[in-house]
């Protein structure tokens, strides 16, 4: 694992979308992995800046979603598709018929796991993951006590969870309390894993990762099995 350190939050949001767009020149048609959390916010913008000042070209590229709340509609603000397209698709050259989330509202939504694996297949797997961290260690909607070979899948989401969300539903009652994810093992699958923290309240869990035991107990632990992994964290995160 490959472990680059930042000064400031500033800089971590650059040298992330800097990794990104190195791929996306290196391999223009790649399919990008995304992440739907606070930390990727300052990414997304730096992305965003550097395809319209430097002119990276997102025309051939593609985007896979890592999850979505079930029961939330693509057009609501609080879903991860709304937000996904808000804070990146819709500024970039990308077609949206190149885009995927998974449906919260598919009925049922069983079916809507066959057409995620499908929908990654057809694109060719993913090139690059941009993968966030919970406080609690989970990586897409796979928290703590998730298998290792767990695939995509729904998964009750855990009340952890639940209260970080819940500035963004409006309480805590609001949360929907079922997503739609990938499975560990599938994002194990992506050719590179950039792996994002950022911030104190991700102080404890960097410690986990760094020095810890690879234990599905800390599902992100699992990238230390990778081949090909960048753990990006600002000094906040690393103490």
């Amino acid at each position: 694992m490959q472990l680059i350190i930042t000064e400031s939050t500033n800089d971590f949001h650059r040298e992330a979308a800097a990794i990104v767009s190195r791929q996306v020149m290196q391999k223009p048609d790649s399919l990008l992995g995304l992440a739907t959390g606070d930390t990727t916010v300052g990414i997304y913008e730096w992305m965003i800046r550097y395809h319209q000042e430097l002119g990276i070209d997102y025309s051939q590229c593609k985007t896979c979603n890592l999850d979505e709340y079930v029961g939330v509609a693509a057009e609501d603000p609080r879903s991860c598709c709304y937000r996904i397209n808000e804070g990146l698709l819709d500024h970039i050259n990308i077609k949206k018929e190149n885009t995927y989330v998974p449906s919260g509202i598919y009925d049922p939504p069983e079916k809507e796991l066959a057409v995620f694996e499908e929908t990654i297949e057809r694109f060719g797997g993913i090139d690059l993951m941009v993968l966030g961290i919970g406080q609690n260690g989970h990586i897409a909607f796979n928290e703590p006590g998730s298998s290792f070979d767990s695939t995509f899948s729904l998964v009750p989401i855990s009340q952890s969870t639940i209260k970080a969300k819940a500035g963004l539903f409006g309480g805590e009652d609001k949360v929907p309390h079922l997503g739609i994810s990938m499975g560990i093992r599938d994002i194990m699958k992506s050719r590179v894993i950039l792996m994002v923290a950022s911030g104190i309240s991700k102080r404890e869990v960097t410690e986990k990762i760094l020095n810890g035991p690879v234990t599905e107990d800390v599902p992100a632990s699992v990238v230390k099995l990778h081949p090909h992994v960048m753990f990006l964290v600002d000094r906040a995160a690393l103490g």
